[in-house]
């Protein structure tokens, strides 16, 4: 195993920064930022519309409508910039990628949120096998 593959795996397998959000979730990311000599938190809450990448390289990019106007920022997810992520809401979506609502009003660009129970199913059925998996 060569020294990146072992970064890769230490960093990833950390239980700190473990992604247990999806794209239609609102989320609010705090970001830590150094002024001078201080260091503050700062928090960016929007809708997740995509996660791409794989491994160190997982991105997740976040929009949200500020003062009518669409705000979208990119953020890498094992960054040591970004402090926590909550979840705020989870949304019932039918896509990996939400680009869609870029082209949408604010009032046509809501999403159907997930009721408990199917988000007891989905926390259950989690570590199972998906069908047609062959590991």
């Amino acid at each position: 195993m060569d020294n990146l593959t072992f970064m890769e795996k230490e960093i990833t397998g950390s239980e700190k920064k473990r992604m247990d959000f999806r794209a239609g979730d609102t989320v609010k990311v705090f970001t830590k930022y150094k002024e001078g000599d201080k260091t503050r938190v700062q928090q960016f809450e929007g809708v997740v519309i995509g996660i791409s990448g794989g491994g160190i390289n997982t991105n997740f990019t976040i929009r949200k409508v500020s003062y009518g106007v669409g705000v979208e920022r990119i953020f890498p997810l094992y960054s040591p910039f970004i402090e926590k992520v909550d979840v705020v809401q989870r949304m019932k979506v039918k896509r990996a990628k939400l680009y869609y609502l870029r082209g949408l009003s604010s009032k046509s660009s809501r999403l159907k949120r997930m009721k408990d129970t199917e988000l007891l199913e989905q926390e259950a059925n989690a570590g199972q096998p998906v069908a047609g998996d062959t590991k």
